[in-house]
């Protein structure tokens, strides 16, 4: 054996010795403090564009879909029931575009729709899903921003295998708990928690990039008696977007940089990025509005993609939106923005006026964060004058976000790609789903310190969490609870992070989900 590497690749040729690189890696030290590895290592993967093999729609041409509601009511037992299936539909994504024919697109999704329907249910009711795998491969289910028992919060080995042919699930009405056989699962969500807005997507293991892009996501909106107090702007005044951007075949099919066996091309590890803006599944569509105060309920159900969200300068002069809530709820007080910055999985709640915009003239939602096409998300068209009936309160809600006290237990969490191993880490390990990271107790509050040498979305299961500071600037006021938080490269969090209301196994990690897919992800349980 020889007693060096070659480095020829290097931006800094040489070798190394291999005696010092065998004893650096035995001891688990940074093996890039070794002169010229880095380089031999190669550069970290970035995100990258998927071109379309198809002609992009053109702009504004679509309506936007409002997807169907599914309205959790109790039984006389006082659980209320929904059942829905995982299956293959057709959308007409791109027939929309008027100017050519195109073929419909196959989607993978809830009830074969994408977006799935949106389920509306009270904080405090709960409701059982009855889910049911119509697809010809496994799926996993779980319901993002959900504090549910573990064994319904979808771990990504949790797998709901095909229906055999002939098969059918239990009757809807016969179902009493969580509950699981070969083709369907029942899911248990208790709901206890406050109004929001979440969401339900696939999280099967490497694979949950895929399964998403394909159509496996869907809105849950929780309401809560605070909530309605406040006279916030409802029925076609409040719309619920799910922003994601796709790359389409020359068939008009959704793809997806996949090897034969369905998983991720290397090449894309950093992160696919579509070329289409698609909108509750429509792209860049228009809506018309009334004069007057919306609610918008935003969620960037991109793999990769960030936004910078903005309204264009038709509207009035000193407009900004008006943001009164965030993943977990609502916040104290609304905060008025002229820009929302929303990462993989974030979700945003605003209130926009559209008083005093002429009508017939439209008001485009933009992205900052890219030019072209990619810098318009959709359009909102003024159509007529109403009489006015919500307005902005003045307190929204009471966070009562916990502060750090004596005793708490603290714990750091590197996220970090690993050029030796070609992954994404959390600490420097690649996901293990036997290996234990954190064991915090139930009813426990710990301070977890984050950091990051790439954009990150960190995403923690169960719980929602307070930030103390994000890169140094306090934030817990003006980011309300969350369960996502947005870091770039080279940024560092502290969160504060109650464990309340179930024991058992679940997950945090990269909301990228080319990130998660390669490894960026690991396990807490919470122990009694």
């Amino acid at each position: 054996m020889a007693d060096s590497l070659d480095c020829a690749a290097s931006s800094k040729p040489g070798t190394i010795d291999r005696r010092k690189f065998l004893a650096t890696a035995a001891q688990g030290a940074s093996l890039l403090a070794l002169p010229g590895f880095a380089g031999c290592l190669g550069p970290r993967p970035e995100k990258r564009v998927l071109p379309s093999d198809v002609p992009r729609p053109a702009l504004f041409q679509s309506a936007l879909p409002l997807p169907p509601r599914l309205r959790a009511k109790p039984s006389p037992d006082g659980i209320a029931r929904l059942a829905l299936s995982a299956e293959e539909g057709l959308s007409s994504i791109l027939a929309s575009d008027s100017s050519r024919v195109s073929n419909p697109t196959r989607v993978r999704g809830y009830n074969g729709i994408f977006p799935g329907p949106i389920i509306e249910v009270d904080s405090g009711q709960r409701l059982l899903v009855l889910l049911a795998n119509r697809l010809n491969e496994p799926i996993v289910n779980h319901l993002h921003g959900g504090r549910t028992p573990a064994v319904s919060d979808g771990f990504p080995m949790d797998f709901i295998l095909p229906l055999a042919g002939g098969a059918n699930p239990p009757r809807l009405e016969e179902i009493q708990s969580a509950a699981k056989s070969g083709g369907w699962q029942v899911f248990d969500y208790p709901n206890q928690q406050r109004a929001t807005m979440l969401w339900y997507h696939d999280h099967r293991m490497d694979y949950t990039g895929r399964q998403v892009w394909h159509g496996l996501a869907g809105l849950y909106i929780v309401r809560d008696d605070e909530e309605r107090s406040l006279a916030l702007p409802s029925g076609d005044r409040e719309i619920a977007l799910a922003i994601a951007d796709r790359s389409f075949d020359a068939q008009c099919q959704f793809k997806y940089p996949s090897m034969p066996d369905g998983m991720l091309e290397e090449a894309y590890m950093g992160g696919v990025l579509g070329d289409v803006i698609l909108v509750n599944g429509a792209p860049w569509p228009s809506h018309p509005v009334a004069t007057g105060l919306y609610r918008l309920r935003i969620l960037n159900a991109s793999n990769s993609r960030d936004y910078i969200l903005e309204l264009d300068r038709t509207m009035p002069v000193g407009y900004q939106f008006a943001q009164i809530g965030t993943d977990g709820g609502l916040l104290q007080k609304a905060i008025h923005r002229r820009q929302i910055h929303l990462a993989p999985a974030e979700r945003v709640d605003l209130l926009v006026d559209f008083a005093g915009c002429p009508l017939g003239t439209p008001i485009r939602l933009l992205n900052t964060a890219d030019s072209g096409p990619l810098g318009h998300i959709m359009q909102f068209v003024p159509g007529q004058t109403v009489a006015e009936n919500a307005k902005l309160p003045d307190r929204l809600s009471n966070l009562e976000i916990p502060m750090p006290a004596p005793g708490m237990v603290e714990r750091t969490f590197d996220f970090k790609y690993s050029r030796l191993k070609k992954i994404w880490t959390v600490n420097g390990l690649g996901y293990d789903p036997e290996r234990m990271d954190a064991k915090p107790r139930l009813n426990s509050t710990e301070i977890w310190h984050l950091r990051t040498d790439f954009t990150h979305p960190v995403h923690l299961h169960l719980v929602h969490f307070g930030v103390l500071q994000h890169n140094g600037t306090p934030r817990a006021a003006d980011m309300g609870w969350k369960d996502t938080i947005n870091m770039v490269a080279g940024e560092t969090s502290t969160i504060i992070v109650p464990f309340t209301g179930f024991t058992g196994r679940y997950v945090f990690h990269c909301h990228n989900l080319e990130h998660e897919d390669m490894r960026m992800m690991a396990n807490f349980e919470v122990v009694a």
